[in-house]
């Protein structure tokens, strides 16, 4: 017997801000016969392709220490310095970054509430290989 994943919960201050920022960043959508509405202290989020599920969750205390499970994400289309120019314009806050001189690596990120994240390369730039 195994478990799975149900979905990610993501501890935050504001759960209808935070979903909705990342719904515009992974291109998520909200069910329909139960939408998100800004007084909710949890919101769910899903992918309409693979169906993984972010739920955010209102709670009490806030962030105090780097987070010990992030989200690792790849541009659907696109080189990844091109997808940080659009995280950042939504209001990601650009955390360390770990990118490299031959163009691999990565950049971690921040959501609003202070959630890390990173940025990887396409999958078109990684089957490339690096430059040089």
């Amino acid at each position: 017997m195994a478990a799975f994943v149900a979905h990610t919960t993501v501890d935050c201050t504001h759960a209808y801000q935070l979903s909705r920022w990342w719904q515009e960043v992974l291109g998520y959508v909200e069910d329909p016969q139960d939408p998100n509405l800004p007084e909710h202290p949890e919101c769910l989020i899903f992918s309409p392709d693979t169906g993984h599920r972010l739920l955010f969750v209102e709670v009490p205390d806030a962030k105090a220490a780097k987070n010990r499970v992030h989200l690792d994400l790849r541009p659907q289309s696109g080189p990844r310095d091109d997808e940080l120019v659009r995280l950042l314009a939504l209001g990601a806050v650009q955390v360390d970054d770990r990118r490299r001189p031959d163009g691999t690596g990565w950049v971690v990120l921040a959501d609003p509430e202070g959630n890390e994240f990173c940025i990887l390369r396409s999958e078109a730039e990684v089957a490339a290989g690096p430059s040089h």
